[in-house]
């Protein structure tokens, strides 16, 4: 038996059921459609190897022009994966016509169970040989999985801007998946071919600012023992994403406004100007106006940054995806620790449903993958969900000093989270390194 996954697009529910009976035998996963607009939903939420088309979907037409359009739309988002045509219709015309649009092959009805099966296979393996050569297939945009309506606002938005150079600001809470959002709009971008570039600018200390953005010659200062490229040199002709933009004092940000204004570098210790041709998408989980009205953040930086402003909704309001997020999560968990053929109680789905996910996707992920290593059997119920129910921010006392406000909600998330670092800067929105940062800062 062949270890893919298939999946079969039909609005012929006995055809569904017929090939779905011939193919579960040959391969490990079997999933059905009956409409093409549930297509995207299913690839993006599954791993799928192959998919199998239908050729017409509405009552009294039969010229394939709707499977055409469908499978135009598959290639577009996922160009590396195999489509097979089906169609009742023996049009030679019709199967050339798929074929020059990249359909991997066409089957007409009724067809030959064993040609079927060969043919499907050999779509398979045709995948399995190319996996791993684009940077596309490595990258899962999982947290982009969503059938609720404001998910597919969002992404009919990515699709509209990602081909653009437009900068773009993402904004939405921590653990909701704005990184993934980034690796998406770069997969879909002109510019995919290179590889995207992240940095976290949190984690960026004020002394190494500029050696890690724009780069140093060797013997620029101190163990400057190497020539070395910054961040925008070697994001030339591809994406940059600053995470945590937010976070920046006034001096970076007057440093970084000024290369992004001009367009080119100069390196640490170097004369030499060297013009730098980037994407930048920035993320944060702050209020950047409320920052600018503060005097805290750069009006013209923000302006800058922000062409196109994306928000990615809460975990809270979306709860039509929740289902999606723990049959992915539930699949990649009980493979990877091998426990077979876990499922979800009824009431288990029910309480992660009804629960307001402050840590939103990324908390999700992990209740999850603690239910799975710590469930007895193969069915998870709800003791096996480890959640904070009733949980509410911790006050904290009312003091003149902003830093001691700080330095108190810091000593408040660590010790509700028992001493957890990552946890703690989760809940406080920032990334560990930001955290470790403010604790030598703070002594605590």
């Amino acid at each position: 038996m062949a270890t893919g996954n298939i999946l079969i697009v039909d609005d012929n529910k006995s055809v569904l059921a017929s090939l779905e009976l011939l193919l579960e035998n040959e391969f490990r996963n079997v999933k059905t459609a009956t409409r093409p607009d549930q297509i995207k939903t299913i690839l993006t939420a599954n791993s799928i190897d192959v998919v199998i088309l239908d050729m017409n979907f509405s009552a009294g037409i039969n010229n394939g022009n709707e499977g055409l359009y469908w499978l135009k739309c598959i290639l577009k988002d996922f160009p590396s994966l195999p489509v097979v045509m089906l169609t009742a219709y023996g049009d030679v015309e019709l199967a050339v016509n798929a074929l020059k649009n990249g359909a991997t092959d066409f089957i007409l009805k009724p067809w030959d169970n064993k040609i079927l099966v060969e043919k499907i296979k050999e779509a398979y393996n045709s995948k399995i040989k190319d996996k791993g050569s684009k940077e596309e297939k490595k990258e899962k945009p999982e947290m982009l999985v969503g059938q609720s309506k404001v998910m597919m606002q969002l992404i009919k938005m990515i699709h509209k801007v990602a081909r653009t150079d437009a900068n773009i600001l993402i904004t939405g809470e921590n653990g909701t998946g704005k990184d993934m959002l980034a690796r998406e709009i770069h997969r879909l971008s002109t510019r995919n071919q290179r590889s995207m570039l992240s940095v976290d600018m949190g984690a960026i200390s004020e002394s190494l600012f500029e050696s890690e953005l724009f780069g140093h010659e060797k013997g620029a200062f101190t163990n400057a023992y190497d020539c070395r490229p910054g961040k925008f040199e070697a994001a030339n002709k591809s994406t940059l994403f600053m995470d945590e933009i937010g976070n920046l004092s006034l001096p970076l940000q007057a440093k970084l406004l000024t290369v992004l204004q001009n367009r080119n570098v100069t390196r640490i210790g170097s004369n030499k100007v060297t013009p730098v041709d980037i994407r930048l998408i920035s993320a944060t989980n702050k209020n950047i106006p409320e920052m600018v009205q503060e005097g805290t953040f750069r009006e013209d930086l923000f302006y800058r940054i922000n062409t196109i402003h994306l928000e990615v909704p809460p975990l809270r309001d979306r709860e039509d995806d929740i289902l999606l997020f723990i049959n992915l999560f539930i699949r990649r968990f009980s493979a990877k620790y091998q426990r077979n053929e876990m499922r979800m109680h009824d009431q288990t789905i029910e309480k992660l449903r009804t629960y307001h996910w402050p840590g939103n996707i990324r908390e999700l992920e992990h209740t999850i993958e603690k239910a799975v290593i710590l469930c007895e059997g193969s069915v998870i119920r709800p003791k096996d969900i480890l959640i904070r129910q009733n949980w509410k921010p911790q006050p904290t006392a009312v003091v003149a000093n902003l830093e001691e406000v700080e330095k108190q909600a810091i000593e408040s998330s660590i010790r509700y989270n028992n001493g957890n670092l990552t946890a703690a800067a989760e809940q406080l929105g920032v990334s560990r390194q930001t955290l470790y940062n403010k604790l030598k800062r703070f002594k605590l």
